[in-house]
């Protein structure tokens, strides 16, 4: 009886190990998210134990705090015992659509990230599809910034005239809006637009109307374009999706599938066998 226990038990404990992986499998991922865009570093090192560590380490955590209520924030730290060279300076902006714990999930993933990239350096930037975090020991809050700092074109859709102007359509909506954050779309046509909200409405559209006219210019007829700026960006697509990367949805899919497969048939071969051992027992 105790050996057909065992097995029993052995028997379910696979199954609620099945339903636990299949629950984490299933579960919607945040890699959209969380996937990387751009990052950079100051090629200016400090020294480990210093003030200005406990500043860095001090600002970091305060904007992952921060995002849990808010989708943007800057701030000026400076502990006690601090000198003027030892102030850093810190932002974080989510995209406009993100929950707030979403927004926390982001920025506290690019912290972590932003501080392996950027391992003892004075400054650093990470933008993720979520987010972007950044610091530096030099003040760049309500800085306007139009330096192109990534660029990413899709292949040619040709000239297909319909889909041309459906998305000069999109981009002359997204252009002439007057927020921080701004969606439009027409068929399959999509775009986005975005600025750091330490600029003002003024410098915001102006950057926008910067990144939107080199998108249009350097990226053609393309079926999909990203320009980031170093305080906005824009970004249009055809389908929807806004960078090569983002195709990665449908294979993840397909290998999530082909996991839950390989999972059920070695769960099932594994009760055949663990019953087949317990009718064993049974008759011996």
């Amino acid at each position: 009886m105790h050996t057909n226990m065992s097995a029993e038990s052995l028997s379910l404990s696979f199954l609620l190990w099945f339903i636990f992986t299949l629950s984490l499998l299933t579960h919607p991922s945040t890699s959209a998210i969380d996937s990387f865009v751009y990052g950079g570093c100051s090629q200016i090192k400090y020294t480990p134990g210093t003030v200005y560590e406990a500043n860095v380490n001090s600002i970091l955590t305060s904007l992952v705090n921060s995002a849990a209520s808010a989708n943007y924030n800057s701030f000026k730290i400076s502990v006690p015992g601090s000198t003027q060279s030892d102030i850093v300076y810190g932002l974080f902006q989510c995209r406009g659509d993100l929950s707030n714990s979403d927004c926390r999930d982001c920025v506290s993933h690019a912290v972590s990230r932003l501080g392996v990239l950027c391992l003892d350096s004075s400054g650093g930037a990470l933008q993720l599809e979520g987010c972007l975090v950044k610091y530096d020991n030099m003040s760049f809050l309500g800085a306007e910034d139009k330096t192109v700092v990534l660029k990413k074109c899709g292949p040619s859709i040709g000239s297909n005239s319909d889909e041309l102007t459906r998305r000069d359509a999109v981009l002359a909506y997204l252009t002439a809006g007057g927020q921080y954050f701004r969606v439009g779309g027409s068929g399959n046509a999509q775009g986005m637009v975005q600025c750091v909200q330490d600029l003002s409405v003024g410098e915001c559209q102006d950057c926008i109307s910067e990144a939107m006219g080199r998108l249009k210019n350097e990226c053609g007829s393309s079926a999909w374009g990203d320009m980031y700026l170093a305080k906005c960006y824009a970004r249009y697509s055809e389908r929807g999706d806004y960078s090569s990367s983002d195709h990665s949805d449908d294979n993840d899919v397909e290998r999530t599938l082909a996991v839950l497969i390989g999972i059920i048939a070695v769960v099932a071969l594994l009760v055949m066998f663990l019953s087949f051992v317990s009718g064993r027992m049974d008759k011996e």
